[in-house]
């Protein structure tokens, strides 16, 4: 992390945060505002930020950049043979150095500020995600897996090189990663709910059972509030209601394109009569109650359930 003030005139104000990486021989450093972009459904946040090089290290050689979504549907430890679960869904390069002036774009509030602050060395780049690039996903790995979860995961990689199909070194390359995240707007929405019937075959009568939501959108960490009418009009007796919070993902990769998951349950405590009742209960959904539930879908490697 680093801040770049805002100058002797502002120099009472909170400098800007930004994020700062260094290749391993410190030759070339790339700055960004911020690491989270936000899809708002009909756009999303470009990519932008600068790259900081050092010229008489590069001497005849350039600097490219670029961003790459890939969706990873298995365990590194079974990548043999060149075959690879891993398959590259987006990517967009730019060359960075030396600067190309026919394609220049108007710099931002950040970029304008790095500039002036590093030098005539820091040239800034600017990226525009397509409107169907998938937002970043981790699924749940299970108990002893290792190396890299399944998902979709962002990569901004910045590197030196002749060309820009040439192999980069790690030594004066530099690898950040970045989320892609989907805007949820607070729009009120009608309430959902859903009703179904159960006859049986020897006895009269059925039962029927409905339940509702107090609204149609939550967030991490809000607490979920279930309405639940059960009308028994049958001769058998309800003894316990299981009330379960399933996530489902849905992978247009494959055949099977849905997955569900259950992320927290919750169970009645008190017999239930004969009669018509109302039970109300509330669940409150977090990733730290599904930590150990395999293949349940993350924003991140973070706690909080997408």
């Amino acid at each position: 992390m680093a801040n770049v003030e805002n100058g002797p005139a502002d120099s009472k104000k909170a400098g800007t945060r930004v994020f700062k990486k260094s290749s391993p021989n410190g030759k070339i450093t790339v700055y960004l505002g911020k690491r989270d972009f936000i899809d708002y459904i009909t756009h999303s946040d470009p990519i932008d930020g600068v790259i900081l090089v050092d010229p008489e290290y590069l001497k005849e050689r350039r600097v490219f950049t670029h961003i790459l979504a890939a969706f990873r549907y298995g365990r590194e430890d079974l990548d043999v043979l060149g075959l690879t679960f891993r398959k590259d869904l987006f990517l967009s390069s730019a060359q960075v150095y030396p600067h190309d002036k026919d394609k220049e774009k108007p710099l931002t509030r950040l970029q304008e500020r790095l500039v002036k602050k590093l030098g005539s060395n820091a040239f800034p780049f600017f990226f525009e995600l397509p409107r169907n690039a998938p937002a970043s996903v981790t699924l749940q790995p299970a108990p002893g897996d290792t190396g890299k979860p399944c998902g979709v995961d962002y990569e901004l990689k910045t590197y030196v090189a002749e060309s820009q199909d040439e192999k980069s070194h790690k030594r004066n390359s530099v690898r950040l990663a970045v989320r892609k995240l989907t805007y949820a707007s607070n729009e009120a929405a009608p309430q959902p709910s859903a009703e179904t019937t159960k006859d049986f075959m020897m006895s009269p009568g059925g039962i029927r059972l409905e339940a509702s939501l107090d609204k149609e959108k939550y967030f991490h960490g809000e607490t979920i509030a279930i309405n639940i009418l059960v009308d028994n009009n049958s001769n058998k007796s309800v003894k316990k209601i299981k009330i379960s919070v399933c996530q489902v993902a849905e992978i247009m990769m494959f055949t099977k394109g849905s997955y569900s998951c259950s992320v927290a349950d919750l169970f009645s405590d008190a017999t239930v009569c004969r009669h018509m009742f109302i039970f109300n209960c509330s669940v409150q959904v977090h990733g730290s109650r599904a930590r150990n539930r395999r293949w349940v879908s993350h924003s991140s490697e973070s706690d909080r359930i997408l």
